[in-house]
């Protein structure tokens, strides 16, 4: 008989030696056979992603806010720790039905009216893959500018082409080579980012930090939602892809616990640090603005700027890969009838494309960077709400077949989660504002209607459209969905039959 798969590649003593093949899964449920680890291993693909030095530059984008030291440190907290305890509840919908973060929506969308957040989470996911891969480009290009080896068109050509390598062969071989790749990523970049800390520890002056003003209530407000967005609400709509190889019997609070402990424990070192250089110098708080990674080497010694690039590109791919799996995953879920390695493929082309675009002919980053966040955050944030009072309500597992059939208990387009986003989305979008990308200064439409100053009032950049949208949501779902849970709960077990199966 064959031994099944061990797609953490952490449980089994063996793993190391086994080779690594192409993932053939995509929307499938995982077989109770191939459905190994603990909830401790969640730990590696979720610290792995996010202990990239961009982290440090959050510091710079924090104070951008015009927020003292001590507001910013707690809009970061908050923001980071709160943002990935969402994706902590999130992740155990993966324990309990096994299949991608977008199919197991479903429950609350139906089959086919899921493929609206599905489209919503793809072009989340494509967006982020491409800025980290854009990031590690410019980065790489300046580390070989202070070397003197060139740093121009062709190095960056160069290293958008071995960064998009690196990220497209991790997103199509899937989930086995992630899971290695995240714990080399995880060891390899953690040293070195504690060397790096060491090395410009000398840079940081606490009396320009503290001396720092503090901001209104509305600065703070609008860090703490840019903090929330560029963490953990940016991984919302994957967080239940890695859990789904968990045994259904493992348990939800060490889910919960090891997906928001892996993903904030690094963020919020670097974070800390990187509020200290900015704080320390407006020119290199700047200079982060133009090149988030790049501005970081201006401060190194010259002989650690190769090892910096390279736990600058690890960090960032370590990101990019698990996007590029969960935006291939999604884009399958919004009904593209191709194998999942080739919608990582197609992802990868659009991921070079934008980089392209951002690498080469986009000026302002930060601006763009922003708008990107907060749009998109707003949906993604409704969806997230609508999932979490979903997820609240259930006491048992999904039943896996009607995950995939438009007349099961899920329904094929129900309109009241679809309504509700859009209303959530819409009085969002009204409460956010984003001057800085002239494609979306149509938001903030809410802001003088409600009294809130308008468009250039205290109000403008609190970004309040996020927790309003998912506050709303999770509400609108919550109070009445009651009745709908336990009218599917009750249900008996559907048929194993593969008839009005759609997508399996």
């Amino acid at each position: 008989m064959a031994q099944p798969r061990d797609p953490l590649g952490l449980t089994d003593g063996r793993s190391s030696g086994r080779p690594i093949q192409v993932e053939t899964h995509g929307l499938d449920v995982i077989g109770d056979a191939e459905r190994k680890g603990t909830p401790s291993t969640l730990f590696w693909p979720w610290f792995g992603a996010n202990v990239s030095v961009l982290g440090l530059s959050y510091g710079a984008f924090a104070f951008g806010f015009g927020i003292s030291f001590w507001q910013a440190l707690a809009a970061g907290v908050l923001g980071i720790v709160g943002s990935f305890l969402l994706c902590g509840f999130i992740a155990v919908a993966g324990k309990r039905g096994s299949a991608p973060t977008m199919v197991l929506s479903r429950a609350a969308y139906g089959v086919r009216g899921n493929r609206l957040p599905s489209v919503i989470s793809w072009m989340l996911t494509v967006g982020w893959e491409t800025v980290l891969t854009a990031l590690a480009t410019l980065a790489t290009a300046t580390v070989f500018s202070r070397l003197g080896w060139g740093g121009g068109t062709e190095t960056k050509v160069v290293a958008l082409i071995v960064v998009a390598a690196l990220t497209v062969v991790g997103g199509v071989m899937g989930f086995d080579l992630i899971m290695r790749l995240q714990t080399a990523i995880t060891v390899i970049t953690g040293v070195l980012t504690i060397v790096y800390i060491a090395l410009v520890a000398d840079h940081i002056h606490w009396s320009t930090v503290s001396a720092l003003p503090a901001g209104s209530a509305q600065q703070f407000i609008g860090a703490l939602v840019f903090m929330m967005t560029g963490f953990g609400l940016g991984w919302v709509n994957a967080a239940a892809d890695y859990s789904r190889y968990l045994p259904r019997g493992s348990s939800g609070r060490g889910v919960i616990g090891w997906t928001t402990f892996g993903a904030s424990v690094a963020p919020l070192l670097l974070l800390v640090f990187g509020l200290l250089l900015a704080g320390s110098s407006p020119k290199l708080s700047q200079a982060i603005a133009a090149d988030p990674i790049g501005a970081l080497t201006t401060i190194l010694p010259t002989w650690f700027l190769v090892p910096f690039a390279v736990v600058a590109v690890l960090g960032l791919v370590g990101g990019a890969v698990l996007d590029i799996y969960s935006s291939g995953l999604a884009l399958l879920s919004a009904g593209l009838p191709v194998p999942r390695y080739l919608a990582a493929l197609l992802d990868g082309v659009l991921m070079i494309t934008g980089s392209v675009y951002i690498v080469f002919f986009a000026g302002d980053f930060l601006g763009q960077f922003m708008g990107f966040l907060t749009t998109l955050g707003v949906p993604i944030a409704a969806w997230c709400g609508i999932m979490l009072a979903d997820i609240a309500l259930r006491r048992r597992d999904y039943d896996d077949g009607d995950l995939y059939r438009p007349h099961g208990r899920y329904g094929d387009i129900p309109l009241p989660p679809l309504l509700l986003t859009l209303a959530a989305t819409a009085v969002g979008w009204g409460l956010v504002t984003n001057t800085a990308a002239s494609w979306l200064t149509w938001q903030g439409y809410l802001l003088g209607p409600l009294g809130l100053g308008g468009k250039t009032g205290a109000w403008a950049y609190a970004n309040l459209g996020v927790l309003v949208a998912l506050a709303l949501a999770f509400l609108g779902t919550l109070l009445p969905g009651r009745g709908r849970v336990r009218t599917q709960e009750a249900q008996a077990p559907s048929p194993v039959t593969d008839e009005g199966v759609l997508n399996p």
